[in-house]
């Protein structure tokens, strides 16, 4: 086994001569994608000075007694001519203020008869949001290398940005592999079980902006194995294949991947769950052998596979996680790995381990909030220990 940390560091290393070119799309297709270029603001935000309030427009000086109602400005209408002394113009909100407004005074605080209005202990406030100060034009929305999600796509529509440049999309081919795998309930016969390993990761690979190029269930026959290789190997970028990595005398993954040409750069890590994490590449191709049990497949891609996708892509690969402290202690027999433990968030904001039966207890996420990172060599951690908690996506 290596480190999980040097496997990354031979991981990075390897990915160099397989970074994606760049590509311009529509905003509005690019959930997932990684920007190749920075993107700066068309436009001021806000465009206008602007209401923020239903109310009145009034000019600079004392606003004690009446002003003359000059007419309504809605949104989306334009502001009309300045503000003379005396006089004032109601305004919706997000409407723009005739030029020479000093403050919107609430509707609540206004008395309206016969085109004038006068005000009742009006606030301090402006209740204006200037022209520009959410950003100015010419601004850096974004960097390079940021990963696309809702709320980078509505900021980017925000500031008038319609197409944008982003790392070509990766694709990617599943192989999940075993006799025992059927896809339908009609098919669960005793000893089989049913492809889960699959759906989940086209579903990962949805959320994380991959082309899903093939998907296929290949049973434990290594020639018929070599053949889906290769037809993965020729359609995507990323290959994933699930299963057949250990020692059994079905487990014939590593020796295929061998005689497809491929170099295997390493088989065997010190992560619970995970250890049988393979890595190979050729001159086109990147292929991750994830282990069976699926807790380890929806781990590893995390950690692995959209660590991959981020690097090709221009981006970077940063777990969303936080510090947590633990409401109970942990112990386990060895520390010879380091260890992904299921652990929830309770409501004062401690974490609670999830009932976890192991890598194959894949329920088990559906109460989890995160994994809680055990280090290497510690086997022991005393309540309210200050430990990493990297969170579900």
């Amino acid at each position: 086994m290596i480190p999980f940390e040097s496997a990354m560091s031979l991981l990075q290393e390897k990915l160099k001569p397989h970074r994606l070119p760049a590509e311009r799309i529509s905003v509005q297709s690019a959930a997932g994608r990684f920007l190749s270029s920075d993107v700066r603001s068309r436009i001021d935000l806000p465009p206008f000075d602007k209401s923020a309030m239903d109310g009145y427009a009034v000019p600079p000086g004392d606003i004690g007694g009446e002003f003359e109602v000059k007419g309504i400005v809605p949104a989306g209408e334009p502001a009309g001519s300045a503000l003379a002394p005396g006089t004032a113009v109601k305004v919706m909100t997000g409407a723009p203020v005739p030029p020479g407004t000093e403050r919107v005074i609430i509707v609540e605080q206004a008395v309206e008869e016969d085109g004038r209005v006068r005000f009742e202990n009006p606030s301090t406030g402006t209740n204006i949001r200037r022209q520009a100060e959410n950003l100015a034009a010419g601004d850096t929305i974004l960097k390079t290398g940021a990963r696309v999600g809702p709320l980078e796509i509505a900021n980017l529509i925000d500031c008038g940005i319609s197409e944008i440049a982003v790392a070509k999309q990766a694709s990617l081919y599943i192989l999940t592999t075993g006799d025992e795998i059927v896809d339908s309930f009609d098919q669960l016969t005793p000893g089989k079980i049913m492809n889960t390993n699959g759906p989940l990761v086209a579903r990962l690979s949805d959320r994380f902006g991959l082309r899903i190029a093939g998907e296929e269930v290949v049973p434990d026959d290594p020639a018929l194995l070599r053949a889906a290789l290769e037809r993965a190997k020729a359609a995507a970028d990323i290959v994933v294949i699930t299963g057949g990595l250990s020692v059994g005398d079905f487990d014939f993954v590593p020796q295929v991947i061998t005689d497809s040409g491929m170099e295997i750069h390493f088989s065997r890590v010190a992560i619970q769950p995970g250890k049988p994490l393979t890595f190979a590449t050729d001159d086109t191709t990147l292929l991750f052998g994830l282990p069976g049990n699926p807790v380890s497949v929806y781990l590893m891609f995390h950690l692995v596979v959209f660590r991959t996708v981020a690097v090709i892509s221009g981006g970077d690969f940063v777990p969303r996680s936080v510090m947590v402290r633990l409401a109970e202690p942990f112990q386990r027999r060895s520390g010879k790995r380091a260890a992904y433990q299921p652990y929830r968030l309770s409501a004062d904001g401690l974490a609670v381990p999830v009932d976890y039966h192991g890598s194959g207890h894949l329920s088990a996420l559906i109460q989890a909030d995160g994994f809680i990172k055990v280090p290497q060599g510690v086997t022991n951690l005393e309540t309210q220990a200050e430990m990493p908690m990297m969170m579900l996506e």
